[in-house]
């Protein structure tokens, strides 16, 4: 698929007269048809919700937006349950999903009436003992060993992953907790990253709706949702081919039709916890080419970072790259495009073929909206970007300043005299 930015360098150049780059931009109107996208896939069950991965992109703005649509937050952090809670979600609309979780976060959570899914069977002790009672409704986290793998040999290995439990402590934990009071239980799994195939949801589905009968049976616990977590990605490189959610959604609704409803369990909710999909392809990094250099390769070098996109500096990850008002002319440069980080990692692409680069062009970093911003840092004293929101009306919103060095000197307590420059 070919991928075209949603932002034009005319418009660019009106926007940085006002904000420099770099900063991040997201996209109104493709979040909204995305998220209505999603509802539309899963309205075959009544008790439907997207909760949204916080972590993903935590701006109170984008949260605002999902929340109009009856989506919830999937929160990690005693911050990111702040956050939801000061956008107005209740307890209702917010899943806590946490891993070696300090006892605050679950008092907190508790606090919030937020639905409280346990990585650990030992957390069952320390939840007691550090909370108090449990909440009427809960969930446990299945991690079922071995390696996953879908037909189109994308592989995962959750036998190697720290999340959850195994089945066996799984039957002992919804027996504990429902000698402990808890009266309905939901279960959660997170099998495989970033896929991009049509088969992922409803295989996963298939196997927690199975698992739910056979626990059922086992423990007479009485189970009220399937939460499918994330992993539903995007297709970063244009040769790929984005998921079809309506495909995904009529496929986890033929597993539902097949293996719950005749179970007696047709009232079952079913859940998701994306947050690349919601909202990857609907942000940007927009940086500017400051400097050129010709050594043993070309490199462009632009005015982003490592620490605006840690994603292929970290993973080693594809970000598509255009250069506004050049998107039709012919790639007949190869460039290495970095930043300016003391670490050499810092390249936003490698060997890349693009257009001819002139200084002051601008770049537009495609499938920024997750894992970009939330993921920075200020390494080399580098600050954060703003992020800016492209509404539908074609005006621009300033959702996040940019980071300034007060902002950096502001957590020291020995700098009461320092001169902070503009």
């Amino acid at each position: 698929m070919k991928k075209t930015p949603f932002i034009t360098k005319e418009q660019v150049e009106e926007i940085v007269k006002d904000y420099p780059t770099p900063f991040h931009i997201y996209d109104e109107k493709g979040i909204r048809e995305n998220a209505k996208a999603v509802k539309d896939a899963f309205a075959w069950n009544k008790g439907f919700r997207e909760y949204f991965a916080v972590k993903a992109n935590p701006n109170p703005y984008i949260l605002k937006i999902l929340k109009e649509y009856d989506f919830g937050c999937d929160c990690s952090s005693y911050t990111e349950l702040m956050l939801a809670k000061s956008c107005g979600f209740d307890g209702e609309h917010i899943m806590f999903s946490s891993n070696e979780t300090p006892a605050e976060e679950y008092v907190y959570a508790n606090q919030l009436n937020a639905i409280i899914n346990l990585d650990d069977i030992t957390h069952i002790d320390f939840f007691e003992r550090e909370v108090g009672a449990f909440p009427e409704e809960m969930s446990c986290r299945f991690n079922p060993g071995g390696v996953f793998s879908l037909s189109n040999g994308i592989m995962d290995n959750p036998g190697d992953s720290k999340y959850g439990m195994t089945r066996e402590q799984l039957v002992c934990a919804y027996k504990t907790l429902a000698e402990k009071g808890v009266k309905r239980f939901g279960i959660h799994a997170f099998l495989a990253s970033n896929t991009v195939t049509n088969e992922y949801y409803p295989k996963l589905a298939a196997q927690l709706f199975q698992l739910i009968v056979e626990l059922k049976q086992e423990t007479g616990c009485e189970f009220s949702f399937v939460n499918l977590s994330g992993g539903v990605g995007i297709p970063y490189t244009p040769d790929a081919t984005a998921n079809d959610i309506a495909a995904i959604g009529d496929g986890v609704r033929q597993a539902f039709e097949e293996i719950l409803v005749p179970a007696g369990l047709g009232d079952i909710k079913i859940y998701a916890e994306m947050g690349r999909f919601m909202l990857g392809p609907y942000g940007a990094l927009i940086t500017r080419a400051i400097h050129e250099k010709h050594i043993y390769k070309e490199y462009i070098g632009v005015d982003a970072c490592a620490a605006n996109l840690m994603r292929p500096a970290v993973y080693g990850s594809y970000h598509h790259l255009t250069v506004l008002g050049k998107e039709d002319e012919p790639c007949t440069n190869v460039y290495d495009v970095v930043g300016s980080l003391c670490e050499n990692c810092d390249k936003f692409a490698i060997d890349r073929k693009l257009p001819k680069i002139e200084i002051g062009d601008y770049l537009f970093i495609h499938d920024t909206g997750a894992h970009g911003f939330s993921m920075g840092y200020n390494y080399n004293g580098r600050l954060r970007s703003a992020e800016l929101l492209l509404k539908e009306d074609g005006s621009v919103k300033l959702i996040r300043r940019a980071e300034t060095p007060a902002d950096y000197f502001a957590t020291f307590d020995c700098f009461d005299d320092i001169q902070i420059l503009p």
